[in-house]
């Protein structure tokens, strides 16, 4: 049965919520064996899709005997995930120094909001905290509106979670010449500047000049943006290369000559209302089905459950249908390594896994 590109790979994980379980389930999605180290009273989140792929080890770790168990475990372990605050792992007698005496070649992931380090580094906070102070909340929005809370996709997930799996496979690289492991100090506003790299340059070049909701990435420009049509339902018009541009035009009956050009900034709400005009005429999958075959850039605004629906996604396997929902597939899909069905399997309780690694070690 194949494993994934992780086969072989231990982890550790302290319970805890957002990123670090993501990041626990993409590498136990590639194959990892993760161990999910939970409180003895918490009752496993069977339906939480996000604990797929884990064996359960329920401890105690203000107990002498249960953190005693936790470092045998972390003594066999490739890498350690934990989302506490700063200092909370080194009170308990978990904390890199510990861990890495025990286990040099181990790689321990530390998922914090402000990081280690820092005036807030001890502050509480959630995604839209993190967002807010590193620019990126600032910047999503309608023109004249709020900020608006792009879900918790950008700060926990895709600051903190891909980021923490990413330090974490780099140190694992990197381990196998230097034989040593390495602390990794994952901070969601580090990660979430990151990810603004782009609009730091626009900004840079001056093309970021204005309130939010007035870019062209931004929902600001026509050709980049959204449009009710006439069943109260949105389609999402991409189009913003020329040829593209040229494509959505025809399909909505719209000759060039009749609108200002694209360049005159101050022409975009004419653009748009002629545009919006348009696509109040048809409804939703109309229009979707009058764009089929076209590089109009122009797609249908789904809802979740219509989007695991839809022929594309569905023949892809992007989301799997389940008896009681929906869950995405593991990605990205590797040709040689992919990963299996069975390494998503939901979570089980696996009190001896400490005896199960040992076994393991004896058959090296």
């Amino acid at each position: 049965m194949q494993r994934g590109p992780l086969s072989g790979v231990r982890v550790i994980e302290f319970g805890a919520l957002g990123p670090v379980p993501f990041c626990a389930m993409l590498l136990a999605d590639m194959g990892a064996d993760v161990v999910q180290i939970a409180r003895p009273r918490a009752a496993p989140d069977i339906a939480n899709f996000m604990q797929r792929g884990r064996r359960i080890v329920p401890l105690d770790l203000k107990q002498p005997r249960d953190r005693d168990i936790a470092l045998d475990l972390i003594t066999r372990a490739d890498v350690l995930l934990e989302g506490y605050r700063p200092g909370v792992m080194e009170h308990l007698g978990l904390g890199p120094k510990a861990c890495l005496v025990r286990n040099p070649r181990l790689v321990y992931g530390r998922m914090t909001g402000w990081g280690q380090t820092g005036p807030l580094a001890s502050t509480a906070g959630h995604d839209i905290n993190y967002i807010a102070l590193t620019g990126v909340l600032d910047a999503i929005g309608a023109a004249g509106g709020a900020p608006v809370p792009p879900l918790n996709l950008v700060g926990d997930y895709g600051g903190g979670a891909m980021f923490l799996a990413f330090g974490v496979l780099c140190a694992l690289l990197e381990a196998r010449a230097s034989r040593q492991g390495q602390v990794i100090d994952a901070a969601i506003v580090d990660g979430s500047a990151m990810l603004m790299s782009l609009f730091c340059r626009l900004l840079a070049q001056g093309e970021l000049s204005g309130p939010r909701g007035t870019h062209m990435l931004d929902g600001g420009a026509p050709w980049y943006a959204t449009y009710r049509t006439a069943d109260d339902r949105y389609v999402a018009v991409g189009a913003l290369e020329e040829p593209f541009w040229q494509a959505l035009l025809a399909g909505l009956d719209i000759s060039p000559d009749s609108l200002p050009p694209r360049s005159d900034k101050a022409a975009w709400p004419t653009i748009r209302a002629a545009l919006a005009a348009c696509f109040a005429m048809r409804t939703r999958d109309a229009w979707a089905a009058h764009f089929r075959d076209s590089d109009a850039c122009l797609s249908p605004v789904l809802s979740l459950q219509e989007a695991a629906q839809h022929e594309h996604v569905a023949a892809r396997r992007t989301y799997v249908v389940e008896r009681d929902g929906v869950r995405p597939a593991a990605a990205p899909r590797l040709s040689r390594t992919p990963a299996s069905e069975a390494a998503q399997a939901m979570l089980t309780t696996a009190p001896a896994v400490l005896e199960t690694w040992r076994a393991d070690e004896l058959k090296r």
